[in-house]
């Protein structure tokens, strides 16, 4: 084998990227999916210009607890693929969309399925397991799934390189548009902050995060409030958007520290979140051998990563004032003297993914 296409289906982009058997990056397009649909000729004219593909990865958001892992997809693969989208209905059609048209312009390659939710199938059943009837629970796939997984996944392995050591207590940070963490033992994930959907846990751009259920019950029953609305304001009004009028946080930092109340609420909301929640992942390794953040806040907001880390000292978290903010690329900046070793990783699912697509179809 030598080349691999990475399938990266986004809300509104579809972003290819080709790497080669020394996982050199050899070829990139990023095409407009409005609708999560990539138009036929313009994705057939892109796939064209990235020459000769062997083997294609595509990211699939949802495995349920069908898919523990990679998968070569042929027809039955894909038609549970299709069953399991009443789990992730805003982003399985999109992942499956991709798939299709893709697999339309390279019949005959071989494709491999990679799932954000396999590196979380690990967890516990404490970790895992909601306080709901077990009817409920049997008869719905109720759980904690999480995602990001590939992210998370290559985040655990490449912070074991850095470091140069394996058995280590992490918490990962994936912070972007979508944000969650994982609790990381020898490289396995334990714990992680989304749960049945990816709308739990810490605060995002658009989505809200965890929210009392009771508050949803009492909109729905004082406000009258429909169920597709509640769901399109947690999805896409509420997070950093819903409290400072802005889904980027380069403009909330900004505003907040001109004065804007609104900006500074969100920008401390989305802290006080982010810090908790390091901590119960910490509780859950019993312990934190280090620290990582990746995804486009974890990797460029020194502010954001400045500000979490100085609340966190009681874990053992100390900043280096020197590797703080400047540098690019992978590398760490806690303090020479820190009993955490904290880390900055550059966001690289097209690694984790062609290192699947190789695993499962070997040369």
């Amino acid at each position: 084998m030598t080349s691999v296409l990475v399938v990266n289906a986004g809300s509104s982009s579809l972003k290819l990227r080709v790497l080669d058997d020394t996982d050199t990056l050899t070829g990139r397009a990023d095409l407009p999916a409005p609708r999560g649909e990539a138009y036929a000729p313009a994705l057939e004219k892109a796939i064209g210009s990235l020459g000769e593909i062997h083997a294609v990865g595509h990211r699939i958001v949802h495995g349920g607890d069908l898919f523990r892992g990679p998968v070569p997809i042929d027809p039955g693969v894909r038609q549970r693929l299709e069953a399991l989208a009443d789990l992730a209905p805003l982003h399985q059609p999109k992942s499956l969309a991709a798939l299709d048209a893709v697999t339309a312009a390279l019949p005959g390659v071989p494709a491999v399925a990679c799932f954000d939710t396999a590196f979380h199938t690990t967890i516990g059943a404490a970790a895992a397991t909601y306080a709901l009837p077990e009817q409920w629970r049997t008869r719905w796939r109720l759980r904690r799934y999480g995602f990001h997984g590939l992210s998370h996944a290559y985040v655990a392995r490449r912070a074991a390189e850095m470091l140069g050591t394996d058995g280590l207590r992490l918490v990962s940070c994936h912070l972007g548009a979508g944000a969650s963490l994982a609790a990381v033992q020898d490289g396995r994930s334990v714990d992680t902050t989304m749960g049945f959907t990816p709308l739990d846990g810490l605060v995002m751009a658009t989505r809200s995060g965890s929210v009392d259920p009771g508050l949803l019950m009492w909109l729905e029953q004082h406000a009258d409030m429909p169920a597709d609305e509640l769901a399109a304001t947690l999805e896409y009004r509420s997070g950093l958007y819903g409290l400072a009028g802005t889904a980027d946080m380069r403009e909330v930092l900004s505003r907040a520290a001109a004065g804007d109340a609104r900006a500074g609420l969100a920008r401390d909301v989305y802290l006080h979140r982010l810090r908790g929640s390091i901590a119960a992942m910490a509780a859950s390794l019993g312990g934190l051998d280090a620290l990582a953040f990746t995804g486009g806040v974890g990797e460029n907001s020194a502010e954001i990563r400045s500000r979490t880390m100085a609340g966190l000292g009681f874990l053992g978290v100390r900043e280096s004032t020197e590797r703080a903010g400047g540098s690019t690329g992978d590398r760490q900046i806690s303090a020479p003297d820190s009993p955490v070793r904290t880390l900055v990783i550059a966001a690289r699912e097209d690694l984790e993914m062609a290192r699947q697509v190789r695993e499962v179809l070997p040369s």
